[in-house]
């Protein structure tokens, strides 16, 4: 049906819709997404949807296509239902479970052949002899039983009374004592929008785990292959268990076909292993053992007894100190976690990606790219200015048995690996539908400064997570910039900008070593304003918490309150030394905090123009302080080696309280 698909699309053929009175479908199962297409190709032609097989005269079920929207409105399907008995045919369910409502299809009626002939001789079908009323417990002999072929295929009662085909006996697997129907895999990933065609079959590798291979047929017209392949898998992890998502992703240009035009799973099987060596990439681990490592370090670091596959870390009581404890012993890097949050979804993507890339556990089979975590910072990866989120690979055989390592090769066995064929990127949650000015912004005033940090007009402060999403992207993929506007600053700049929203405009204030300070509309780059301070600029600026001046550090020692609308310096407070650092505003106290070279660190009541508090740092200070709102308390490095730690939760005049550390 998908192979002529395209010819019934075609405007030429478009009295098809209008004539067509009829369809019928059978052989095969009828995916969802199929069954949309066709509805709106053919929205006057019924369809119907057939079920049987070659013992039973072709067809013992029937559905009515018509009757499918009143079903999904309280059932969630991947496939159109096979329906009910046709005229003189009857059907049961025979579940191993006790379960009424799932089990094997069993047919009986005129429609069934007596059996196979071969060689002159009839050889019977699989039968079950069966009570003739369901709910009986009394023996066959005595209350009569009744034939019924055993069709080999699942399939699912709905409270309609409609049967939903769910698979064939040797197309449904066990994993963890949950049935799995691959047919079901297989018609929820023909439902994406990305994939023409899916095939599903079950492996198991060397220790005897089952694990689910998906091989898909992409349209022409779609992203890299690897972004899709993130997008399907994690519309998988949506939808169903962690032990139904396919542990790995082939991409063919078209799925093979046996004679009779089905899928040949036998020539999927025999090539799987010359495609991607998947028997050989899971390695020794295996999913299980797997999950209980990642398990294992979730409930140290939480301090727990048990969590469940399904637990969200951060729901349970994780946070970024206890994600670095569980990314530090599993040896991965810790912004996984943060992406794939449980237990079975990080045991996914760590199978998929090891699967993928050809990465083994193994101890003895460190490859020479490995990097030792104690040599390297985790998160910092060589020959690389883009950070690789997912590039690192759990190496070494983790295991829970204690007898079989001990603390020190645990820590040996332990390695980050760079894949340098591909990187990840974070990519944004569009707020702005394209150009950041083409809608309206969340507020009517805030700022953006270095590290992304977001302050609305009031001094609040956003502390909450940027809103992203990982895409894979591979290295061989090219783009473009495209230049908007540029501005003369007419001597180098060393400062991070610092952007400002203000109703529906947005404004960039930068200074440079030409001793200029600008105001530029980040629309068109259009310069506001310009003022020559009496030094060269090499520090971010700040905004006061109203909004209404700029502060920036100089060279010559001040640090400049400059009007936001037309750069007026409004006051300027005297250090004895340049001034690198970015101030920050303390909105609740009304103040301005900034560090000289003079050693110093700074309390400035902006409102008032003057000097509160002068606190002695024992070395130039080059870094923005922190404070810390949620304690009251405010942070200061120097080059000195020193950090200072000041209580601000009762600040007047004088300093509450104070601590060092000698680093």
């Amino acid at each position: 049906m998908r192979m002529i698909l395209p010819a019934m699309q075609s405007q030429h053929d478009i009295r098809i819709s209008s004539s067509l009175k009829l369809l019928v479908l059978s052989g095969e199962v009828l995916p969802l997404s199929l069954w949309n297409v066709l509805s709106n190709l053919l929205p006057k032609t019924s369809i119907l949807n057939l079920y049987g097989s070659t013992e039973v005269s072709g067809d013992c079920l029937y559905f009515d296509c018509k009757g499918l929207p009143s079903i999904l409105e309280m059932e969630k399907l991947t496939s159109v239902p096979i329906g009910l008995p046709i005229s003189k045919c009857s059907t049961v369910l025979i579940g191993e479970t006790g379960n009424s409502n799932v089990g094997e299809i069993c047919v009986r009626g005129v429609c069934v052949s007596t059996g196979y002939l071969f060689e002159n001789a009839i050889i019977p079908l699989n039968n079950a002899k069966l009570h003739q009323n369901s709910i009986c417990k009394c023996s066959m002999v005595e209350c009569g039983g009744q034939i019924y072929f055993r069709t080999g295929d699942f399939a699912h009662l709905l409270s309609s009374g409609d049967l939903v085909f769910l698979g064939r006996k040797d197309r449904t697997i066990k994993v963890n004592g949950q049935r799995i129907a691959l047919e079901e895999l297989e018609d929820t990933l023909r439902g994406h929008n990305d994939v023409v065609d899916a095939s599903v079959i079950s492996q198991k590798d060397q220790g005897d785990n089952e694990f689910i291979v998906a091989f898909i047929s992409l349209k022409e017209k779609v992203k890299s292959a690897e972004i899709v392949k993130t997008s399907i898998r994690n519309s998988m992890i949506n939808k169903f268990p962690s032990v139904m998502v396919p542990s790995s992703y082939v991409f063919l240009e078209s799925l093979p076909m046996s004679a009779s035009g089905k899928v040949d799973y036998a020539q999927l099987t025999d090539s799987i292993f010359s495609i991607s060596h998947v028997k050989d990439e899971i390695g020794d681990i295996g999913a299980s053992n797997l999950m209980q490592i990642i398990k294992k370090a979730i409930c140290d670091a939480l301090m727990v007894e048990d969590v469940s596959d399904d637990d969200d870390f951060f729901m349970i009581g994780g946070n970024s100190i206890t994600a670095a404890h569980v990314s530090h012993n599993l040896g991965i890097d810790m912004r996984l976690l943060y992406t794939f949050s449980t237990p079975a979804k990080l045991v996914i993507s760590l199978l998929e990606k090891n699967v993928l890339n050809n990465t083994k556990f193994g101890v003895n089979d460190i490859p020479e790219s490995t990097i030792e975590p104690d040599k390297v910072n985790r998160f910092s990866f060589p020959e690389s200015e883009t950070p690789d989120p997912l590039g690192s690979k759990l190496q070494g055989h983790l295991s829970l048995m204690p007898h079989e390592r001990n603390d020190d090769q645990a820590d040996q066995s332990k390695r980050l690996k760079v894949d340098l064929n591909k990187y990840y990127v974070l990519e944004p949650i569009d707020l702005f539908c394209g150009y950041p000015w083409n809608s309206a912004p969340m507020c009517d005033s805030f700022s953006f400064s270095r590290c992304n940090k977001v302050m609305l007009e009031g001094g609040q402060v956003v502390n909450g997570t940027w809103q992203a999403q990982l895409v894979e992207v591979s290295r061989t993929r090219t783009g473009y910039m495209q230049e908007l506007w540029k501005v003369n600053m007419e001597a180098c700049v060393d400062a991070s900008p610092l952007v400002v929203f203000n109703d529906s405009d947005i404004y960039l204030f930068i200074g440079s070593h030409s001793y200029k300070f600008l105001c530029i509309n980040a629309k068109s780059g259009f310069i506001q304003w310009e003022t020559k301070l009496q030094g060269r600029v090499e520090g971010s600026a700040a905004i006061v918490a109203d909004f209404s001046q700029v502060v920036v550090g100089c060279y010559d020692g001040n640090i400049y309150f400059l009007e936001l609308l037309n750069g007026n310096i409004c006051w300027t407070f005297h250090t004895s030394g340049e001034v690198k650092c970015q101030p920050i505003v303390h909105a609740h106290r009304g103040l301005i905090w900034c560090g000289s070279h003079d050693h110093n660190l700074y309390a400035l009541d902006y409102r008032n123009k003057c000097c509160v508090y002068t606190l002695p740092c024992g070395g130039s200070i080059f870094g923005s302080p922190a404070i810390d709102e949620t304690h009251g308390a405010l942070y200061a490095a120097s080059t000195s080696g020193r950090v200072t730690a000041i209580s601000i939760k009762m600040f007047q005049d004088n300093l509450s309280r104070m601590f060092e550390c000698i680093l």
